[in-house]
């Protein structure tokens, strides 16, 4: 049974789907404005971690991710390079795609476009003006009314006290004291972005997209809504009012948030400028599945303090796991009692830490290697290091490194060491690292 902390309730309970097997899951995805920064990448590992947690328990996962192709940065940042919206905001989204197959992020089946559903969301927002819900201003735009929904902060606990009845607020992003009536519908100048509507001209609000987005995709109630714990408010309560104003239904069965990543004890954030893209890691040398790896040993729901050298202790560990397995014998049987330990640990709101401490267990046991391997490779399918490419398969030195080592040996014998040193040097430049054993010199990609 797969426990997972649930922000409606503030507990850990047993997750149901509605109608097992199958399981409606959908998570806010990218606004392609910019590239996404590693704090944002931390939030999809998590989500993809969740996914691959259910479909190892036999449920069939439909996930739907959404694409934030127009707000407010991206009409700016268009207007600012001279480019259409579409042009300026694919190339983002397309790095976005290419982050998550180096990260080895499963693809989500549904990427649904806001600018793709503008039709639908009108007809959205015109329900949410007939049930009273919602109304518009002179200027064109629609606000939801948030006095009118009673269970307004049930997410993330706003008092009602809180609530700043009749006042309006036209950003699509604002701090948790902005407890206003929020923007369905926003009207635009004739020179500006935007699509026709019975309201005059003008463009949804972000919030409006996933609504609409989420239920055309899933239904009026799906089980699980997935995202970084930023979004729970105004993001995520603003979903909660709009979808279940509209259909008088349970929106989502499960609030699933992840933490923010730090740096220097610090939220890593655009508008802080304290960000590193994955290309930014790529280029200090550093694969994006070590990064991978540092996520998993902190939990979803712990901040994590991202450090260069944390990143390369998690990069060593992934280099020392993949050699190690190396000279591992073909898959037979396994190690049931590693695996169910295993099984345990991720089904109890995805304990990734726990899991990873199980796997260096496993592989440090005494079992045989063939054993651990079969294990080894139903763990990787949740943590999804992608160690069935090193499995088994002897590490293959080009000709020109294992010159240098031969040439190293001959002066490390002969006790010319600042030679040997020199030679360390250049076989590391090529990528290996070589250390000196008993029985000779033992080569590893650095």
């Amino acid at each position: 049974m797969v426990k997972l902390y649930n922000y409606l309730t503030r507990k850990i309970e047993d997750f149901t789907p509605i109608n097992p097997p199958k399981v409606g899951y959908y998570s806010c995805g990218p606004t392609t404005y910019d590239f996404v920064h590693i704090g944002n990448l931390r939030t999809f590992i998590f989500e993809d971690i969740l996914q691959r947690v259910l479909e190892s328990q036999n449920f069939e996962v439909k996930r739907v991710m959404n694409i934030t192709d127009i707000d407010d940065k991206i009409i700016k940042g268009a207007v600012a390079s001279g480019l259409g919206i579409d042009e300026f905001s694919k190339p983002f989204e397309h790095a976005f795609m290419l982050d998550l197959a180096k990260l080895n992020i499963k693809y989500a089946n549904v990427f649904p476009k806001a600018t793709e559903h503008i039709g639908h969301m009108v007809k959205y927002i015109e329900e949410l003006i007939k049930k009273g819900l919602a109304y518009k201003e002179e200027d064109g735009s629609v606000y939801f009314d948030i006095s009118k929904f009673p269970d307004y902060g049930k997410l993330s606990g706003l008092e009602s006290r809180t609530l700043k009845t009749g006042t309006r607020i036209l950003s699509d992003e604002y701090s948790k004291d902005d407890v206003s009536d929020f923007a369905l519908w926003k009207a635009v100048e004739p020179e500006e972005v935007g699509f026709d509507s019975p309201w005059g001209r003008g463009r949804p609000g972000w919030h409006i997209e996933c609504s609409m987005m989420s239920q055309e995709y899933l239904g009026e109630t799906f089980d699980i809504h997935a995202g970084a714990i930023d979004l729970l408010f105004p993001h995520h309560e603003n979903e909660i009012a709009q979808s279940e104003g509209k259909t008088s239904h349970k929106f989502v069965n499960f609030f699933v948030e992840g933490e923010h990543l730090l740096v220097a004890d610090q939220k890593m954030a655009k508008s802080a400028g304290n960000f590193y893209k994955l290309n930014d890691l790529i280029e200090k040398g550093f694969e994006p599945l070590s990064f991978r790896y540092l996520c998993l040993t902190a939990h979803y729901r712990d901040k994590l303090n991202f450090t260069w050298e944390s990143l390369q202790a998690a990069q060593n560990a992934l280099n020392n796991l993949r050699e190690t397995i190396r000279v591992w014998d073909s898959p037979d049987i396994g190690c049931a009692g590693f695996e169910q330990d295993f099984k345990e640990a991720i089904n109890s709101d995805l304990g990734m830490p726990q899991a990873l401490a199980i796997l260096w267990d496993l592989v440090k046991s005494d079992y045989p290697t063939s054993a651990k391997a079969q294990t080894l490779l139903e763990m990787d399918k949740i943590l999804g290091l992608e160690l069935d490419k090193y499995l088994g398969k002897k590490l293959e030195v080009p000709v020109e490194v294992m010159k240098l080592v031969h040439q190293r040996e001959t002066a490390r014998k002969s006790g010319d060491f600042k030679e040997s040193d020199k030679l360390r040097h250049e076989i590391k430049k090529l990528g290996y690292e070589v250390r000196d054993t008993p029985t000779g010199p033992k080569l590893k990609q650095s």
